[in-house]
């Protein structure tokens, strides 16, 4: 059966789309998707450097999470795709040769640097948003400790949090109860002007963002218009194809309205088309994406046999909806989920083998040990012999990114589906 079809219908007006749109099947949509996520092809590289800056430029971003029971997500994420990869080579990149920035996408993320033009928009959205939520959810006072704050900088240089506030009072109930001037931090740095220069340990940095972002990145200027048009556009080439709403959702600077009027006035233009993508269950989804990106359907590779271990932040199963569409593959971390009530781990890992999900593990570094407790294969997924080796073999390959000199088994690991 061919991959990109035509679909043809009753030869009505009201079904004249139905009868014009591409229909991309399934297994090809999958493939597609993955490819432009790099997680279809071998991944060969050196994971530092030039190499690593473009495979975070393919990705456009990747999630910083602080959560680290095997590795952090955004070394997971990265290792992924690239085998020889070790954090050190991201950090060198944001704190030493500043190709890379710490911004805000739906989340902190590290996004490439030559993108921090187009972040303006979402400063500004983002200030002002700050300045309308932030009054009702932070403690009182921090607007009023900004100005203090960025004279800290200014005049000292980069600061982390237990730099400021010292006789304020700390929080006591939860993440986010922050005491005032730690609020003022984040918010200088949400809004742009103050730039996380680097790490220690995982404890943020700020500075000045003009003594952070090389001055021609920096002091680029383009207009909303020609923003909201880069943003579009770099998510459909990233995600291969997509509706308004998981365009404007990608890198989270366009709304949702801007994100419409786009896809209308692109599609007018014949700049993009409609086509129809087969989900797992058969069903069709009316999506936007280009001639160009479908005619590369029939060269992408084989499907590959090995068995990927990702992060629950990986951007390709980021949305769950989509991913529950897409891979039929029924995510969520359950962070909230009382343990007895649970049926996996509240924070386990999805494995991928060729253009499947075949299942999650709950694993976790301890001491020099990778500890597995446990492994559930997907339904229909049978652990024959060939992929119960390919998911040794994949964890073989995770120690040397945790740091683990071996890997251990529980008792009754291996569940059943």
């Amino acid at each position: 059966m061919p991959q990109v079809t035509v679909a043809f219908g009753v030869p009505d007006r009201r079904y004249h789309d139905l009868m014009t749109r591409p229909l991309l099947e399934n297994l090809p949509a999958r493939r597609l998707f993955l490819d432009r996520h790099l997680l279809l092809r071998s991944g060969a590289g050196t994971g530092r450097g030039e190499d690593l800056d473009g495979v975070l430029d393919t990705l456009g971003f990747v999630q910083v999470d602080s959560v680290n029971t095997l590795a952090r997500a955004h070394d997971l994420i990265l290792w992924s795709r690239r085998g020889q990869y070790r954090p050190r080579a991201l950090e060198a990149l944001v704190a030493r040769h500043r190709t890379a920035f710490e911004g805000w996408t739906h989340d902190a993320a590290i996004i490439p640097v030559q993108f921090h033009p187009m972040w303006r928009l979402k400063f500004e959205r983002d200030e002002s948003r700050m300045r309308a939520r932030w009054s009702e959810e932070r403690r009182e006072g921090w607007e009023d400790e900004i100005k203090t704050v960025l004279r800290h900088v200014s005049d000292g240089g980069p600061i982390c949090s237990r730099d400021v506030g010292g006789d304020e009072a700390k929080g006591s109930s939860g993440w986010w109860d922050w005491h005032p001037s730690k609020t003022a931090l984040e918010f200088l740095w949400r809004s742009g002007q103050l730039a996380i220069c680097h790490r220690r340990g995982f404890r943020k940095y700020y500075d000045l963002a003009e003594r952070v972002i090389p001055p021609e990145h920096l002091n680029r200027r383009f207009d909303d218009e020609e923003i909201v048009d880069w943003a579009m556009s770099e998510a459909l080439d990233r995600l291969g194809f997509g509706t308004s709403g998981e365009l404007a959702a990608f890198f989270e600077i366009v709304t949702r309205e801007e994100a419409k009027r786009w896809c209308a006035e692109a599609l007018a233009e014949g700049r993009i088309i409609e086509a129809d993508i087969e989900m797992a269950d058969g069903s069709r989804r009316c999506s936007f994406t280009t001639a160009a990106i479908l005619d590369t359907v029939s060269s992408l590779p084989d499907l590959s046999s090995r068995v990927r271990l990702l992060s629950p932040f990986d951007p390709a199963l980021r949305d769950r909806a989509r991913a529950e569409r897409l891979f039929g593959f029924h995510y969520r971390i359950e962070i909230f989920v009382p343990e007895a009530k649970r049926r996996y781990g509240y924070y386990v890992f999805p494995v991928l083998q060729g253009d499947r999900v075949i299942g999650r593990i709950d694993a976790k570094r301890a001491g020099d040990s990778i500890e597995v407790r446990a492994f559930w294969p997907e339904a229909g997924i049978r652990m024959g012999k060939a992929r119960s080796a390919g998911l040794h073999s994949e964890l073989d390959r995770v120690r040397a990114l945790a740091g683990a000199e071996r890997v251990a088994f529980a008792d009754g690991w291996m569940r059943e589906g």
